[in-house]
């Protein structure tokens, strides 16, 4: 058994200290020493996205960063995304728009959607369709995800020209 070593990661705006051999994989740590089960465990090789967390203001799937890796870092999960008075206007929107069937890839959608319009307030259909290609559905065909994202995108526009 590797050595263990203390990792100090803020998740969700809470800092938190965990003890974890340094190969052991950030999803493993959300999940199961943090109890964030928001993300999932999907194909474990990148492929899937369904382990997507925002971290230090990059998407990242979190089944391929070690923990070690992670030090330090500051973590958003789909936790994290809502506000007191209720879901974020992604998650309303996915609802809104059908954007989910089954629910398993929808937290690593939603969370790299979010970053996405960070990066890009205000995309295109085929910005949207480009930039969301590291995360796979396999119930919706995407059609409903990208109409979700862009009535997101034009809320927040809104809400923001508004204040």
């Amino acid at each position: 058994m590797a050595k263990k070593m203390q990792v100090t990661l803020t998740v969700n705006g809470e800092t938190r200290d965990v003890l974890a051999e340094p190969r052991e994989l950030l999803i493993h740590t959300l999940r199961e020493q943090l109890g964030i089960t928001g993300p999932h465990i999907g194909c474990e090789t990148t492929h899937c996205g369904a382990c997507t967390v925002d971290m230090n203001g990059k998407s990242v799937k979190a089944c391929t960063v070690f923990v070690a890796q992670a030090d330090g870092a500051d973590i958003t999960t789909i936790e994290g995304l809502g506000n007191p008075d209720g879901l974020h206007v992604l998650q309303e929107m996915f609802r809104e728009h059908h954007g989910l069937q089954c629910g398993f890839c929808t937290p690593g959608m939603i969370t790299r959607a979010h970053r996405l319009l960070i990066e890009n307030p205000n995309p295109t259909e085929e910005e949207v369709r480009f930039g969301m290609a590291g995360n796979l559905c396999r119930c919706t065909g995407y059609q409903n995800i990208v109409k979700a994202i862009l009535a997101a995108a034009s809320q927040m526009n809104q809400k923001e020209a508004a204040e």
